[in-house]
């Protein structure tokens, strides 16, 4: 944890960023066991904090017990700026998608569509990790890895055709538009600042009805060359080498 994210039920009087009145914040939940285990912290130590969707600054530790950690706040800086990108996402196995949601907001991507495609196992669409919570879990350890506070959107869509024909043109417009697919005959394009509009399969790739419906709406087709990487390698190979 590179970060403490805060939320605005963390302050003990009601946030108010405007407020002059100093700011203090009371923690109790694993950032608790966090501090005393893993910082070894004391009172009068001070801490990287960052309020979620807010700014980043420090909290300096006036009491510390097994109960609770009492932080003076004080939030100065802007959090570092997001990845010009939407990720379309094939919906991976549980596992993977937790590694996959960290990876992705620990690099700055701010926008994720988990999609549903032919090789998605229907049983992976009932896993408990698709529950708001479980996914907001995972994005807030990727932001306190990165030092990030912006908490990424998710959208889940479940049905891949009605998604591609009628929101998907709507979400991609003006922006570039890319399908990484192991049969790709094109390598991935020059590094660029352009807003990007990404589509990552499943383990094997979207069939061949998916990558037309993707090409039929201007996605162009990207390979990684001739190695066949898991998705959670994948993505943040894709997004260093777009970026």
């Amino acid at each position: 944890m590179n970060l403490i994210l805060l939320f605005c039920e963390d302050f003990i009087a009601p946030f108010n960023e405007d407020s002059t009145q100093p700011l203090q914040a009371r923690l109790t939940d694993r950032r608790l066991n966090h501090i005393q285990t893993v910082n070894n912290a004391c009172i009068g130590d001070e801490l990287r904090v960052g309020l979620v969707n807010g700014k980043i600054g420090k909290g300096i530790i006036t009491s510390l017990d097994n109960n609770a950690c009492i932080l003076d706040i004080t939030l100065v800086s802007s959090p570092p700026p997001a990845l010009p990108i939407t990720l379309l996402l094939a919906l991976p196995r549980p596992k993977m998608l937790k590694r996959i949601l960290q990876t992705s907001a620990a690099m700055g991507v701010k926008k994720i569509v988990l999609l549903n495609s032919y090789r998605v196992e229907k049983s992976f669409w009932q896993s408990p990790l698709l529950k708001a919570e479980a996914i907001n879990e995972q994005l807030v350890l990727g932001l306190e890895q990165a030092k990030d506070t912006v908490l990424p959107e998710v959208i889940l869509a479940k049905r891949f055709k009605p998604f591609i024909e009628d929101d998907l043109p709507t979400l991609a417009l003006n922006t570039r538009k890319l399908v990484a697919h192991p049969n790709a005959t094109f390598q991935s394009p020059m590094i660029s600042n352009e807003h990007t509009t990404l589509a990552v399969g499943p383990e094997g790739g979207f069939i061949d009805y998916e990558i037309q419906k993707l090409l039929e709406i201007g996605f162009d087709g990207i390979s990684l060359g001739p190695r066949i990487l898991r998705v959670e390698s994948a993505i943040p190979v894709l997004l260093a080498s777009l970026f």
